[in-house]
This record gives structure tokens, C-alpha cells and sequence, in this order.
């Protein structure tokens, strides 16, 4: 029994388009497709490696700001320059002892303090050996 919609012209003109669009669909190369599964792959790894490093430092943002706070002790903005080296006494003439530098003096500390404040020179210090060796310019005492 023949067809009743074969002579539609509707059907034909889809029938054409249809075996048209057959002819020019082709499946693209797999290295293509290959291409394709990869880039996605990578940024969906991108992806959520940056929703792990959010969730990690929004945690830890968190978790700082609910501790307790505790300054230490500050510390300078500089370090401080090194210590000059004392000086090395005079080994050729000993101490002296004459009365003029022995000779103390007696003041207040301040006025109408019952106490008084002696004068004398500061005691000298030991002589200090310096080291053979040649890596360091400063004298240590031993």
C-alpha cells in the first residue's frame, strides 16, 4: 500500500535536509576529542584546588581571629650596633697609685639627702690576651 504522505512536499524537503546534514556530519579526530577531555580535566583539577586553597586560608583566617591575642615582647625595628672594644691598658707603666688619685671627695647625692656619695676612680680592669687567631679583629678575653 502506497504511502499517503510521499507526495507531500514537506516531507521530501526534510528528507533532503536530512541526508544533506548525514553526509556532512563526521565525527572529529580522537586526538580533537582528546584535546578537548584534557582541557577540561585541567580546569576542573584548577578548579578545585582553588576552592581548597579558599576553604584553607578562609579557616585559618577563622581561626586567627577567634584565638586570644597575646603581643609578645616587641622587638626593635633595627638591631643595635655592635659594642666597641674596650680599650687595652698600657702594659709598659703600672697602675699609679699616688694620694691624688685615691683621694675621694664627699658630696650628697642631692640636696637635702642625709647620705653621701664618694668619689674615686673606677677600678681598672685585667688585662686581656688577644687571640692567634686571624679570623676575628676584635680582642676577646679569654
Amino acid at each position: 500500500m502506497p504511502d499517503p504522505y510521499d507526495h507531500d512536499p514537506l516531507r521530501s524537503l526534510f528528507r533532503e535536509a536530512a541526508s544533506v546534514g548525514r553526509s556532512r556530519a563526521a565525527l572529529p579526530p580522537v586526538s580533537v576529542i582528546a584535546r578537548r577531555g584534557e582541557k577540561v580535566r585541567r580546569r576542573r583539577i584548577a578548579g578545585f584546588a582553588l576552592a581548597c586553597c579558599l576553604v584553607i586560608g578562609g579557616s585559618a583566617a577563622a581561626v586567627a581571629a577567634f584565638l586570644p591575642h597575646d603581643p609578645g615582647p616587641s622587638l626593635p625595628a633595627t638591631t643595635p650596633p655592635p659594642l666597641a672594644p674596650s680599650p687595652v691598658p698600657n702594659r709598659s707603666a703600672p697602675p699609679s697609685t699616688t694620694p691624688s688619685a685615691t683621694a675621694t671627695s664627699t658630696r650628697t647625692a642631692y640636696p637635702g639627702a642625709s647620705h653621701t656619695l664618694s668619689a674615686s676612680p673606677p677600678p681598672t680592669p685585667p688585662p686581656t690576651t688577644t687571640p692567634t687567631s686571624t679570623r676575628g679583629s676584635t680582642p676577646y678575653p679569654p
